[in-house]
C-alpha cells in the first residue's frame, strides 16, 4: 500500500516520520516534505522511502504582508504538485506531522479525498494542524484524552533504560544540539553548588558553544562532559538524576520515557508558546517543574536538588505509555 508521509521543517515534526517509518518496512512509503527545514537533510536518501519530492514553500506565521502573500502563491503552486504526486502514486493515505511542510500534501489529501491523519506533537496545537484538524480522518496526540492513540512515538531504548532515581548523583542540562544560552548561563551558576555537593554535571551546551562552555568550566576548576550533538542522547539521560531542559516534545516525552524528573525552561519564542504548555502538561500531574527565563532564580533552582525525586520518577514510569509509533503505523494500515 503507498503511504505518503509529510511534514516537518524542524527535528521535532521529523523525529515522528523516523519513529512511525521503522515499523512500515513492508509497505510502499513516499515522503513530500519543503526544500526549507531541514527536510532535506534527514530524508534525501532515506534508502526506505521508494521516492522523496522537497517542494518550494515557506511559512505563513510570523511574515510580513508581502511575505504573507508569496508564501500564498508559493502554497497554491506546491498543492498542484503534491496532488499530481498523490494521483501518480495512488496513495492511499496520508500521515501529516504539522508544520508548513505538511500543508501542500495536506490540502492535496483533502480535495482528492484520500484520508489524512494527523499527529501534533505539542500541548498547543499548531496552526496547520488546527486548520486541518475537523477534516482529518484522525487526530493524534499525547495531551488530548479523546486522542485514539496516547502514548507517545518515541524510539523503544528510552523505555528500556528507564529506572526509578533516588538522590542525585547526576545532573544533565539539556538546550538541544543547538544549544541554549539562558540554559548554559544557568548551568556555570550552579556549578560551584553542584561540585560542593558532589554532583557530575553532563552539559549539551550546543555544537557553536562547546569550546566556550568547555572553557568557562575549566576556569571555575570544575569537570563537567560538555557536547553538542549526540547518538548517545539515551545513554546520557539514563545516567542522570535530574534534568533541566528546554520543553520541545522529543525531549520532554524522551525524559518522561526514561524516568528523569526534570525542571523544564521553554523556550520563550516558541510559536504559540507551545515550549511552555508541554511542560504544563506534565506540571499540572505534579511529575516536573517549570520556570520561564525570565523566573529563573539559582537559589529556587539549588532547593529542588532535595525535592523528592523518587516520587516524581516513580509517576512518570507509570503514567507514560509505550509503543506509540507502533500504534500509529498500525493505524495507518487500516487505510
Amino acid at each position: 500500500m503507498n503511504m505518503v508521509m509529510t511534514g516537518g521543517g524542524t527535528g521535532g515534526h521529523l523525529t515522528i516520520i523516523k519513529a512511525v517509518k521503522e515499523h512500515l518496512l513492508d509497505e510502499q512509503l513516499i515522503y513530500i516534505g519543503s526544500t526549507k527545514g531541514q527536510d532535506q537533510a534527514w530524508f534525501a536518501h532515506d534508502a526506505q522511502f521508494e521516492a522523496t519530492h522537497f517542494l518550494a514553500t515557506q511559512g505563513v506565521v510570523n511574515q510580513g504582508v508581502l511575505g504573507k502573500i508569496k508564501s500564498v502563491f508559493m502554497l497554491i503552486k506546491a498543492t498542484l504538485q503534491a496532488r499530481k504526486i498523490l494521483k501518480k502514486t495512488q496513495a492511499k493515505v496520508v500521515f501529516c506531522v504539522g508544520g508548513f511542510s505538511a500543508a501542500p500534501s495536506s490540502f492535496a489529501a483533502i480535495s482528492l479525498g484520500i484520508p489524512l491523519v494527523i499527529h501534533e506533537q505539542n500541548a498547543a496545537i499548531g496552526s496547520l494542524n488546527k486548520l486541518l484538524r475537523s477534516r482529518a480522518k484522525a487526530f493524534i496526540s499525547s495531551y488530548e484524552a479523546q486522542s485514539p492513540i496516547k502514548a507517545y512515538p518515541i524510539k523503544n531504548e528510552y523505555f528500556e533504560k528507564s529506572r526509578i532515581r533516588e538522590n542525585i548523583q547526576t545532573i544533565m542540562f539539556l538546550g538541544g544540539s543547538q544549544g541554549a544560552k539562558a540554559i548554559n548561563e544557568l548551568a556555570l551558576k550552579l556549578a560551584p553548588t553542584l561540585k560542593a555537593k558532589n554532583i557530575k554535571i553532563i552539559h549539551q551546551a550546543g555544537e557553536r558553544n562547546i569550546k566556550e562552555v568547555q572553557q568557562a568550566y575549566e576556569e571555575l576548576g570544575i569537570k563537567a562532559e560538555v557536547f553538542g550533538f549526540s547518538k548517545k542522547i539515551s545513554d546520557y539521560m539514563q545516567e542522570a538524576d535530574f534534568a533541566i531542559a528546554r520543553s520541545g516534545a522529543s525531549t520532554l516525552w524522551e525524559l518522561s520515557a526514561i524516568a528523569c524528573p526534570a525542571l523544564y525552561i521553554p523556550y520563550p519564542y516558541a510559536a504559540g508558546d507551545h515550549q511552555f504548555y508541554n511542560a504544563k502538561f506534565l506540571v499540572d500531574q505534579n511529575v516536573a517543574w517549570i520556570m520561564r527565563e525570565n523566573e529563573l532564580n539559582v537559589d529556587k533552582v539549588i532547593a529542588l536538588l532535595d525535592e523528592n525525586m523518587q516520587e516524581k520518577s516513580t509517576k512518570l514510569q507509570n503514567m507514560i505509555q509505550k509503543d506509540g509509533a507502533l500504534e500509529i503505523a498500525n493505524l495507518l494500515k487500516t487505510y
